[in-house]
This record gives C-alpha cells, structure tokens and sequence, in this order.
C-alpha cells in the first residue's frame, strides 16, 4: 500500500485528485512533522512511500514549473536511492532526473542554493524526502520546483505557513517588518501558481500506475 507524505494541505489536494484511496499525512513544513506523518503512514499500513510536493530549486536549470521524479535523495551526507519500478510508475521517463537534498531548515538564499548546488548536485531542496528515504521501505519523491535558485526568499516565507496553510497573521506580521518584500512575494506566488499548473498538468498526462 502506498502512503504519501506532503508538505502543505494545497499539495495534499492535488494528489488527492489522483490518488483518492492512499493514505495521506502533512509534515506541515517541518523536520518534526515530517517524521510523525512518515511514522502515521508506516502504522497505517503503507508498504512504500511517496514524497510529493513543492521544492526549492539549487539548479540554474532548474527553473519554477519543472516536475523532478529523483533518483536519489541526499541527506546526511549520503545518497540513497529512489526505487526504480515506483518511480517509473510515477512518470520517472517524462520528468526530469536528478538528485533531491534533504534540509531540516528552510535554504532562503540564492547563496545557499549556489553553495549546496556545488556541493552535491541535487537540482532541488525539500523538508521532507530525506525522512521518506530514511524509512526503510521502497520511496519515490515526486516534486515540482517553486522557486528561482538564484532568488533569495523574502523574509515572510518564514512566517506565513502554519498548520499546512498559509497563516494570515505571520504573513502580515513580516509584511509589517519588511515592506519592501512585496515584490519578492508577488514574484514567488506567480512561481507557485505556476509550478501547481505544471504538476497538475504533468499528473494528468502521466496519471500514477500504482
């Protein structure tokens, strides 16, 4: 049985759409979240996991909108592999292929994403693969990117997510400590607005074969 771990209830409603009948658990967007949905999924009775959603781009060539079904995930300074037939299954030979890092904290920099591009080659960053990957049981990561790696992210991405949705009071709050951000927030909602059409569009040419 396939269990799926998303980042953000938007995500979790795309999938849905796809994969009405699979177990489902949000890591909200964090380290700790994701390790209680991966251990919910396991108890659940998933047999082997999917990691789906939104990543931050380390890649240059790897712009907003590009639908990544990865080959491995790093994290902890190692590879792990993606299972071969689930990936396939998810559209392995229609997506662009590449390395996944896993990170705990969110990577705001354009300089990060530069340096850890460097470092390990990955095309993407998410909060929650490295936790799928670590469970022991066959995983594939299915990500779509959301952002410009050689963007910084403004300061409200920090504060304007809670409980898997966006959180009105945080985003305000930020806006408040710094106006000149509005710029970046209109720049990174059209990113997310078009990377949520790619995946869209990239699940119904290739619906899973699960």
């Amino acid at each position: 049985m396939l269990g799926i771990l998303a980042g953000l209830k938007q995500e979790a409603r795309l999938i849905r759409r796809f994969l009405p009948d699979s177990p489902l658990a949000l890591s909200n967007a964090t380290p700790e979240g994701a390790r209680q949905g991966v251990e919910r999924l396991l108890h659940a009775g998933a047999t082997e996991l999917l990691s789906f959603g939104c990543a931050g781009s380390l890649s240059p060539e790897a712009p907003p909108g590009t639908v990544i079904v990865a080959d491995h995930v790093h994290h902890e300074n190692r590879n792990i592999p993606c299972d071969p037939a689930l990936s396939q299954m998810f559209g392995f030979a229609f997506a662009r292929r590449g390395g996944i890092l896993h990170s705990d904290a969110l990577v705001e920099f354009a300089s990060e994403k530069s340096r850890y591009f460097s470092e390990t080659h990955c095309l993407a960053v998410d909060m929650e693969s490295g936790i799928v990957a670590q469970s022991g049981i066959p995983f594939a990561v299915l990500r779509v990117v959301c952002d410009d790696a050689t963007q910084d992210l403004p300061p409200a991405v920090k504060t304007s997510v809670k409980n898997g949705a966006i959180y009105i009071p945080g985003l305000i709050g930020s806006l408040v400590r710094h106006p000149l951000q509005i710029g970046g927030l209109i720049r990174l909602g059209k990113e997310a607005a078009l990377a949520q059409r790619a995946m869209a569009s990239f699940l119904q040419a290739n619906p899973p074969q699960t």
